[in-house]
């Protein structure tokens, strides 16, 4: 269906590796990650689900590999909830092996830190760990990679971890349990960098359209823009929902996709507390564990239900958190 879409509006289908809109706030935020890794220490990068963070990470871990200053090691583990520091020290010792024979490491503990160190002094180069998804890393593993750049920065060489994580990681990073890494770790919002949806759909339809010289008002219409600008937050979300307008405009045969059409596309939920806990990054076991409260409770609070009373206490919480 997609592509029969895509055929009718005779648009090409834009490749994943040039997905990418930078803004004047992507440059500074990519700008100072690139200082501040040279530096060492942890930084977070902080936004909402389809706010950008993984394409930026990519983005940034590519211009580094490409300047040969810095080793580049990441965390590739899908599921971040098992992720120890063990297995963050075999992340780092499998990227600086890169190309050398018979690199060997200890997995054993005070011995792999010695080694760690060992293949940092030989590499006389700094290292940063780019650790995608983690708001899913226990608090445990948070404070160890803490005490790991530490003991690399008393030897004398420069380790950098790069967390990337929805808000519910500087949420977590912000209680009094985590004070110990809160104090010494720096947060980047990527939220301040999105929201100039306008330009990014027109931006999207001039990577997109065929037939030159470009007349975006032949594709949509200037209403539908500024509708889908007003209603959306994320990149993820614009992208989202042009394409289900685009199979819409098919299925009906319509040009341009007129405001009519995105309208009819949109979910009614988008703005409920629900949809804003989830692109904070929690869902439901997370608001569980937030509220501590039952399936039911939660479900409950989203329909309206429950009592009074844990519905004040619900909202309460949510306040903290800014949602």
């Amino acid at each position: 269906m997609l592509v029969e879409a895509y055929e009718f509006f005779d648009l090409n289908i834009i490749p994943s590796t040039q997905k990418y809109f930078e803004t004047e706030a992507h440059k500074k935020i990519t700008k100072n990650l690139k200082f501040n890794i040279s530096q060492g220490g942890i930084f977070a990068l902080i936004g909402m689900v389809g706010s950008g963070k993984t394409t930026l990470l990519n983005r940034l871990d590519q211009e580094i590999e490409q300047e040969g200053k810095i080793i580049v090691s990441r965390c590739l583990s899908t599921d971040k909830k098992r992720v120890n520091v063990s297995m963050l020290f075999t992340a780092l010792f499998h990227d600086l092996g890169k190309n050398t024979k018979n690199f060997k490491f200890s997995a054993a503990a005070e011995k792999r830190e010695r080694d760690l160190v060992k293949a940092l002094k030989s590499k006389n180069k700094p290292i940063v760990l780019f650790i995608d998804e983690a708001h899913d890393l226990h608090g445990q593993t948070l404070i160890a990679l803490k005490r790991l750049v530490e003991l690399v920065s008393a030897s004398g060489c420069v380790l950098t971890i790069i967390l990337a994580g929805h808000p519910k990681l500087m949420n977590s990073l912000s209680t009094s349990t985590m004070e110990e890494i809160n104090a010494r770790l720096e947060i980047v919002s990527l939220d301040g960098s999105i929201g100039d949806n306008d330009k990014f759909i027109r931006w999207w339809f001039e990577n997109s359209i065929k037939k030159k010289p470009l007349k975006i008002s032949e594709y949509i219409s200037e209403e539908a823009i500024k509708y889908l600008a007003q209603e959306l937050l994320t990149p993820l979300q614009v992208i989202f929902y042009l394409k289900l307008s685009l199979k819409l405009a098919y299925d009906t045969g319509e040009k341009p996709i007129t405001l009519d059409i995105v309208k009819q596309v949109m979910h009614p939920d988008l703005k409920s507390i629900q949809a804003k806990l989830a692109r904070n990054g929690y869902q439901e076991a997370a608001v569980c564990e937030l509220f501590n409260a039952s399936k039911k409770e939660v479900r409950d609070f989203f329909a309206g239900k429950g009592s009074k009373d844990r519905n004040i206490e619900f909202n309460q919480k949510l306040h903290k958190l800014n949602i």
